[in-house]
């Protein structure tokens, strides 16, 4: 595995429970490369904070292109706030060291396929698919695949698979 970039999830919540979180997809591809915490307004993670503190470590989130950001080479963690984007503004909006983080924002090649949830914003992807762009923009093509793999079986319908199935 080429990859050596630690991904985190800081997730609320919420989403532990939630059937539609593609979180969890990543940290079964990704194993001991991925790491999920628990966003807690009031008791930050001490080991994110210092990694934050020490550089290397940018934040996923959308927002206006920052010029020259696109350069990934040096980053050693990449931070996704896991959960719907209306709770994703909220933690980053209530964690000021989240706003310490360098902050990348991905330019998707093609629509969020991510269909699970109502209310999805234009042009935003949910977990899984950004870190399929990030594994692709890092060289890492054999991990994205197989994360895209298992986010397309995530999201198929029922009903498709069972078609499909009869078709094939």
């Amino acid at each position: 595995m080429k990859n050596t970039v630690k991904y985190t999830l800081l997730t609320h919540s919420k989403e532990f429970e939630k059937r539609s979180n593609t979180g969890k997809l990543v940290l079964d591809v990704l194993g001991e490369l991925a790491e999920q915490l628990c966003w807690d307004r009031m008791n930050p993670p001490e080991q994110l904070l210092k990694e934050i503190d020490d550089g290397g470590v940018a934040l996923v989130y959308p927002g206006p292109v920052i010029e020259g950001n696109d350069d990934l080479s040096r980053i050693k963690q990449f931070v996704l706030i896991d959960s719907t984007w209306h709770e994703a503004r909220k933690i980053y909006q209530r964690s000021p060291y989240l706003q310490k983080a360098r902050r990348i924002c991905l330019t998707p090649s093609e629509p969020s396929r991510y269909n699970l949830r109502k209310n999805q914003k234009e042009s935003c992807l949910c977990t899984a698919e950004c870190v399929i762009e990030l594994l692709r923009k890092t060289g890492n093509q054999a991990e994205a695949d197989c994360l895209e793999g298992r986010f397309l079986s995530f999201i198929r319908p029922v009903s498709a698979i069972h078609c499909a199935g009869k078709l094939g």
